[in-house]
């Protein structure tokens, strides 16, 4: 199995760090959501839709996150 190249290397750690920025950035995002929501008394179907976006991002990072790794494993 051959490794990735110091270059490729970099890139998969930019990849990295997107995705972790991804992940905390929606997290936080669907947080805020959810207390504003809350707080307007906006309706269910708001909250749903925040969810669903929030999941879409989650799915997206562990979708990147498993190319990442097949990627290091050559």
């Amino acid at each position: 199995m051959t490794r990735p190249s110091p270059e490729q290397e970099r890139h998969l750690a930019r990849q990295a760090r997107l995705v972790a920025f991804v992940i905390a950035g929606t997290m936080l995002l669907w947080m805020g959501a959810q207390w504003i929501g809350g707080k307007l008394g906006l309706e269910a179907r708001y909250a749903f839709l925040f969810d669903f976006a929030a999941l879409a991002a989650f799915f997206w990072a562990l979708v990147v996150t498993y190319q990442i790794w097949r990627k290091r494993q050559g």
